[in-house]
């Protein structure tokens, strides 16, 4: 049986963002508990027979059945809303499908991220830009970035106009659930660092310089200021942590700095569930964050994984240099999406979602 009331669906439930958005959306108190779309070779499983996150299945999901169904079939199952955790390339065709059939979509995939009238959004960086969807009442196709440019942007929004930057070089170490599920190889990555990822750093460059510009006369304005990456891969199950360095033109105090982190919060007392309070978390211990200590960062207890750790912060005029952390699956993946749609449904762009609709 498919888990009654369900007011969404996660496309491509069995991957490993898929995962991620089930635990996520089970006990949603706006949109869950989810129907479950994947291909038609895991249809008729449980989500529990296909489960390889760490943490044990959600329990109100565990049993529930992997369907396979079209754009045409979830619209006149009456779904106006999925969460899309489709591979790039699936992810296009499918997602505008769904539109079409007046079907909201909030997407992991990178199909749609430059698209003239789907916003890509991360709601303490660029809340405005959700403002470039239709507002005829039509049904909305909104993107999350990259997750690496992810945690690099909420790190950046709030010192960027102190330290109006002339460079931004960044050097990533990321996670190997990055890839996806089955992953890399053991033999790869045993006693190993990959110093290439496809198309990784081009995606952190253009996406950062989108989130972080300006909202013109209906059209976003690039940050124009280069970011120089270079990604790896590493062995770590999870979390991505990132060596940034900023080439400063403004000069704050250093205190000033610190204090922009901490007082950073623009989604306080909205009652999103999925949003961190704060968002930026700052360490003072020399060897932190790190992946295994920090990957959970984040409250409520709904927002855990979705904030960033900010840590090692040193200003040099006109060179700020520090690491962040953030988790790859969570804040970079399917707990954006969530976040992207909570954001959504406050601005009244999902009709029947929100704090008033309830699940």
């Amino acid at each position: 049986m498919k888990p009654t009331g369900a007011r969404c669906a996660i496309l491509g439930a069995t991957g490993y963002i898929g995962q991620h958005f089930a635990r996520l959306l089970a006990q949603h108190p706006w949109f869950g508990p989810p129907r479950l779309i994947a291909s038609p070779r895991t249809a008729g499983r449980t989500l529990a027979e296909l489960w390889e996150l760490a943490e044990p299945p959600p329990e109100r999901l565990a049993l529930a059945p992997v369907e396979s169904a079209s754009p045409a079939r979830l619209a006149r199952e009456g779904i106006r809303l999925v969460f899309s955790a489709l591979p790039s390339g699936v992810a296009g065709p499918f997602e505008a499908d769904c539109l079409r059939r007046g079907i909201s979509v909030f997407s992991n995939a990178s199909d749609h991220r430059f698209g003239a009238r789907m916003p890509l959004l991360v709601p303490e960086v660029n809340p405005d830009h959700l403002a470039i969807a239709p507002r005829t009442g039509r049904p909305i196709l909104v993107t999350n970035p990259n997750c690496t440019a992810t945690g690099l942007v909420v790190a950046m929004r709030p010192i960027v106009s102190l330290l109006r930057p002339r460079t931004v070089h960044v050097a990533t170490y990321q996670a190997l659930s990055g890839a996806g599920l089955p992953g890399l190889s053991s033999m790869s990555m045993t006693d190993n660092v990959i110093p290439f990822i496809a198309q990784e750093e081009e995606k952190v460059a253009r996406e950062s310089t989108r989130l972080l510009g300006e909202l013109r006369g209906g059209r976003v304005r690039s940050l124009g200021v280069p970011f120089l990456a270079n990604c790896a891969r590493v062995g770590v199950r999870d979390g991505h942590l990132e060596a940034v360095t900023v080439e400063a033109t403004g000069s704050p105090t250093g205190s000033e700095l610190l204090s922009a982190w901490r007082e950073f919060d623009p989604l306080r007392g909205m009652g999103l569930p999925t949003a961190p309070s704060p968002p930026v978390l700052l360490r003072e211990e020399a060897d932190r964050p790190q992946p295994r200590r920090d990957l959970w960062a984040g409250s409520p207890t709904a927002a855990r994984g979705m904030a960033v750790v900010v840590g090692r912060v040193r200003w040099d005029p006109p060179y700020l240099r520090f690491f962040l952390l953030s988790h790859n699956a969570v804040r970079g993946g399917a707990g954006g999406s969530v976040l992207n749609a909570e954001w959504a449904a406050v601005k009244g762009r999902l009709p029947g979602y929100g704090p008033e609709a309830g699940a």
